[in-house]
């Protein structure tokens, strides 16, 4: 390999080389969601795919969840994402209304997924597949759910930092990718030189922002 230095010259320039197509990902929708989880019997897995809807963690990492990692006083779910090992930063997820009546259903120790978290990746994604055609949805995996979540995100204007975190995603870039068919309806912009708009958040400013901007005179 030319690349290892091996070869005193290439074979064939890197510029001539093939361009590497990868596989085309799309996001599950909520009426493929709804449909899933309509014809879905099973208890274990139809909490499971509404968990996944809901957080947009990884099959894998969803299914290691356990009851310990929800800190109730604080309304925080916290965990760590397998693929990127012990020493990367947590996921912290505030609670809503949804996940907590989801939560509340299931263990209150030990694994939130008993059954599931001795699956391995396979066959949660085979019965996904099975589940997938019984209501006739297709090109869709349990890694759709992530690219849902984040369109869905995208979508209602949640901060990107955040969505970013949430999903563990170091990269900006991969974010954005993942992130790339949510469409987008932009608020007019007197709307935000009114302040008129419930949905804008105050975000707290901290005495620390307050004292450098007044140094700034911003």
């Amino acid at each position: 390999r030319a690349a290892l230095g091996w070869l005193a010259w290439p074979i064939l320039a890197k510029k001539l080389w093939p361009k590497l197509k990868s596989k085309s990902r799309r996001a599950i929708t909520s009426d493929e969601h709804a449909k899933i989880i309509a014809m879905e019997k099973h208890p274990e897995r139809l909490a499971y795919y509404e968990l996944l809807w809901e957080t947009g963690c990884s099959q894998m990492d969803g299914a290691n969840l356990q009851a310990e990692d929800i800190d109730w006083t604080t309304r925080v779910l916290t965990y760590q994402r397998v693929k990127l090992g012990v020493d990367s930063a947590h996921a912290n997820i505030s609670i809503g209304n949804r996940l907590a009546a989801l939560l509340c259903t299931l263990p209150v120790s030990g694994p939130l997924f008993p059954g599931l978290i001795k699956q391995d990746s396979k066959e949660r994604a085979a019965e996904f597949r099975r589940r997938c055609r019984t209501v006739k949805v297709h090109g869709v995996s349990l890694h759709s759910y992530r690219h849902s979540w984040a369109e869905r995100a995208k979508s209602v204007g949640y901060p990107q930092r955040f969505a970013q975190a949430a999903l563990g995603h170091k990269s900006r870039a991969v974010h954005e990718a993942y992130a790339r068919a949510a469409v987008v309806i932009c608020p007019p912009l007197e709307a935000y030189e009114n302040r008129l708009p419930e949905n804008l958040v105050a975000i707290p400013m901290t005495s620390e922002i307050a004292t450098r901007l007044a140094r700034t005179g911003s």
